[in-house]
């Protein structure tokens, strides 16, 4: 997954992993086996020392981009 460096400017938003499972079609069970086996990428924590995580909607967005060429 490329992650964008430039962040001067830009809206971000953090996607939770329900609306990621969702996306993807994928059970809560499939998506946890999938980020612990390195086919998903694993999230950051929202508040450092927090429970939260989430991904960024851009980063999520390319990698399933990425999926669907690498499927072609």
């Amino acid at each position: 997954m490329v992650i964008n460096q430039n962040f001067e400017g830009e809206n971000f938003r953090i996607v939770r992993p329900n609306e990621v499972q969702n996306r993807l079609g994928v059970s809560r069970a499939k998506f946890a086996d999938m980020v612990a086996k390195g086919q998903f990428p694993k999230p950051f924590t929202i508040i450092p020392g927090g429970r939260a995580v989430g991904w960024l909607g851009e980063d999520v967005d390319a990698w399933i981009i990425q999926r669907a060429q690498e499927v072609v």
